[in-house]
């Protein structure tokens, strides 16, 4: 295994480009993950990998999945995002959009924080949401922080990002109906309301839904606080929608 130990390298320039610039990412198609437990999963759910960086011997058998490197210790916390990395870095491909017939998803509009991003990938996959939809200025899926929070779920779970022109002829192919998340005198209880067929679509904390989303939505929907309750924060309302809509269909882990 081929030895790095310079900063100007070019596989230690690249992959440090990767865990800090989005442009970068999209025009390679690639993204940074760290850590053993991670990389297993990428190679059990059939991601493609790029390069590899270890510190010390190598802890995980990738046969020829992967170009891979050895670096000291203080390399490898230069390249990583992740303070304190002892590795593996890794890259992977990001999967061509192939839109799949889904039955359910859960929708973002302008949730710019990349760990309720990776938060809300991680709980659709574990709560069987078939896709989850990211519209307007929403954070990158492949920013290193949504990777970690998603844990893993990126190399499993149907992501699409859309527009508002696009949303409309999305919803109609996959015969979903739309309902919006929000504090008006119009939304239902969502306890009361048929979730099945559906994508629900969360708002900003700050801002909510936009009227542009709320204008296309079959209707609204509102999760029951406490009346001195300030709005719930994006991935908790949306995991509270994601389990109203899927969650008492689960088999119990036992």
């Amino acid at each position: 295994m081929e030895q790095i130990s310079s900063r100007k390298n070019k596989v230690i320039m690249h992959l440090r480009k990767l865990g800090a610039e989005r442009a970068y990412r999209d025009a390679c198609g690639e993204y940074l993950c760290d850590g053993e437990k991670l990389l297993r999963e990428a190679l059990a759910f059939g991601a493609k990998l790029g390069t590899v960086l270890w510190v010390g011997e190598p802890t995980v058998d990738l046969k020829d999945a992967a170009a891979q490197f050895a670096v000291p210790a203080e390399l490898m916390e230069y390249v990583s995002p992740l303070k304190n990395s002892k590795g593996p870095l890794f890259s992977v491909r990001i999967p061509e959009k192939k839109q799949i017939a889904v039955r359910n998803a859960i929708l973002l509009e302008n949730v710019q924080d990349p760990g309720n991003v990776g938060t809300v990938i991680r709980t659709a996959n574990a709560l069987g949401i078939e896709a989850v939809l990211l519209v307007g200025d929403c954070a990158d899926a492949y920013n290193f922080k949504t990777v970690r929070a998603a844990m893993g779920a990126l190399f499993r779970q149907e992501l699409l990002s859309l527009t508002l022109e696009t949303l409309p002829a999305y919803l109609k192919e996959n015969n979903l109906r739309l309902y919006g998340a929000a504090l008006t005198d119009q939304a239902q209880d969502i306890r009361n309301v048929d979730l099945e067929g559906v994508a629900v679509a969360i708002g900003s904390e700050g801002r909510g839904l936009s009227k542009d989303i709320l204008d296309i939505c079959d209707g609204q929907v509102i999760i029951p606080m406490l009346p001195h309750s300030e709005s719930l924060n994006a991935a908790v309302a949306a995991a509270i929608a994601m389990w109203e809509m899927n969650g008492g269909m689960l088999p119990c882990p036992r």
